[in-house]
């Protein structure tokens, strides 16, 4: 292994069966102890100062870590501003045998730098040595863009997720209040840390156990966590606290569920009272294996209560703001721009969230030739036969053989009034030498058609398909869709994971080109 990069905190550990779960692997709460640790020394060989956390962001779990392997963690202060720092953390482990390296987990903590007495404290700048260090740099101001307006885009997508109906209970959904989970702890001194207060590795593993267990309960087997949205200290505990844990299952997506984990802290008098104080939150994410090692389906959830429905809604928002963020808060050489979502034999869904806007990128193979795929999906007044989001479609002025403007009309969705649009669809053939063929699709305003009071006026803000030849007698379609509110509505079941409504358009749009004859074809050439 090289060695430690000037500024960086190595700490290295043999895993042994003191820090196993069940499984035989490392456990997630002993790492995040272990985490925690090395994260506060790099702040402070930094700072120079006492340095305390203030949150851990988008802990990512890659890979698991067995008894007898060895662990390094790697911490390095990757900015400062003026009172924190952002600490980035790898986690690799070694097989002791084969010397075999791995990661295993990824993590961004904030630390708050302690004054002395009434001293200000002001941090010094990093010093850049590398191109990565640079890039890093750059990069943690982008992710503390996105801490500071996290609960903005939360309380907006909660506004969305309001104008949708409550979920349909159907067979075979579950209610969460068998998963409520209830843990104290008393804090005594072996979990202080250097300055007193009860140390913040400690309280995120005591919160991973509950969460666990409320997850165990709804899968019936060891649940194996996968990622954490951000732990946030709300405020310290100390020795001789109680501190009192509560978990329960928010939603599931899948083969992945949602537990939330909310800490409240209590002296001897709060106690007595009933009175603790809201320390720390957090949101993990698990999947769980069968004995074949395969990925369990979770239960969908079914709401049974106000709390309930905050809850689940919520997890659905936090899950579309995940789908956007990895690539922000993870290293842009790591993690691809668009977030892998789906992936069928012929389908790949991606999707990207930036400044509250959602895009999704569906790409297929098709086995027909490029130009007349081209010729049927520019031809919108086809749409219909294969796409169930479209009623009618009809071409109501032509401002060019290239570029016609179109009425459209969708389906009733949620129980509102069905949803028309006025788009503008713009097809361009390859240019010289070229093999892509563009259709383009925009709303726009249109005097002569007014919205109507049947219908409410939707938006398309971006949208339309790449047509890449792959060879004479098949090609790659990519569509993609810039989400405005009008129509998420369409999207919702597949953004909240219990709808799979984009993969089947596309399969409905593959079989449509694939066993389209070639009779009224026209030829576009």
């Amino acid at each position: 292994m090289e060695r430690a990069a000037p500024g960086e905190v190595r700490m290295s550990r043999a895993i042994s069966p003191a820090h196993a779960n069940p499984r035989g692997e490392l456990s997630a709460g002993q790492l995040l102890k272990w985490v925690d640790a090395a994260a506060c020394l790099a702040a402070e060989k930094h700072a120079g100062v006492s340095c305390v956390t203030a949150s851990v962001d988008d802990i990512r779990f890659e890979e698991t870590a067995k008894v007898g392997q060895v662990l390094t963690i790697k911490a390095k202060v990757t900015r400062a501003f003026s009172t924190s720092m952002e600490i980035s953390i790898k986690v690799i482990v070694q097989d002791m045998f084969t010397g075999v390296e791995k990661l295993v987990s990824v993590a961004f903590s904030t630390f708050v730098a302690k004054p002395i007495g009434k001293e200000k404290i002001h941090l010094k700048p990093v010093i850049l040595l590398t191109e990565q260090d640079h890039v890093e740099h750059n990069l943690a101001s982008e992710r503390r863009k996105v801490r500071l307006h996290h609960e903005d885009t939360f309380k907006n997508l909660m506004k969305e997720n309001s104008k949708f109906d409550d979920p349909i209970c159907d067979e075979g959904m579950v209610s969460t209040s068998g998963t409520s989970v209830q843990s104290i702890e008393l804090v005594l001194p072996p979990h202080a840390n250097h300055h007193g207060n009860t140390f913040g590795g400690q309280i995120m593993a005591w919160m991973e156990t509950v969460a666990t267990i409320s997850a165990s309960r709804l899968c019936g087997a060891h649940p194996l966590l996968k990622s954490v949205d951000m732990f946030k200290f709300r405020g310290p505990s100390t020795v001789g606290d109680r501190l009192v844990f509560n978990a329960i299952v928010n939603n599931t997506f899948q083969t992945c569920v949602e537990v939330g984990v909310r800490v409240e802290a209590f002296d001897c008098q709060e106690w007595s009272e009933g009175r603790g104080r809201h320390i720390n939150s957090a949101f993990l994410i698990y999947n769980a294996v069968n004995d074949k090692e395969e990925l369990v389906t979770f239960p969908r959830i079914k709401p049974m209560s106000k709390d309930d429905l905050r809850r689940y809604h919520g997890a659905i928002a936090r899950k579309r703001i995940r789908l956007g963020r990895k690539y922000v808060i993870s290293h842009k050489e790591e993690v691809p721009l668009c977030v892998h979502w789906d992936v069928t034999n012929q389908i790949k869904i991606y999707t990207l969230e930036e400044n509250d806007i959602l895009s999704v990128w569906v790409e297929k193979h098709v086995e027909r030739p490029a130009h007349l795929t081209y010729h049927l999906l520019s031809d919108f007044t086809k749409r219909p036969l294969w796409d169930p989001h479209y009623v009618s479609c009809e071409v109501i002025d032509c401002v060019s053989e290239d570029d016609q403007i179109y009425y459209i009309t969708c389906p009733v969705v949620n129980g509102d009034k069905p949803k028309d649009l006025v788009v503008l669809v713009s097809r361009r053939r390859p240019l010289k030498d070229g093999n892509t063929y563009t259709v383009a699709v925009k709303s726009v305003t249109l005097p002569s058609v007014p919205p109507s009071p049947q219908y409410s006026r939707s938006e398309i803000l971006c949208a339309g398909f790449l047509i890449h030849a792959i060879d004479s007698s098949s090609c790659t379609v990519s569509y993609f869709n810039q989400i405005s509110a009008s129509i998420s509505p369409y999207f919702a079941g597949n953004l909240g994971g219990w709808s799979k409504s984009i993969e089947e358009t596309a399969a409905s749009c593959i079989q449509f080109i694939e066993n389209a004859t070639d009779d009224g074809l026209i030829d576009i050439f």
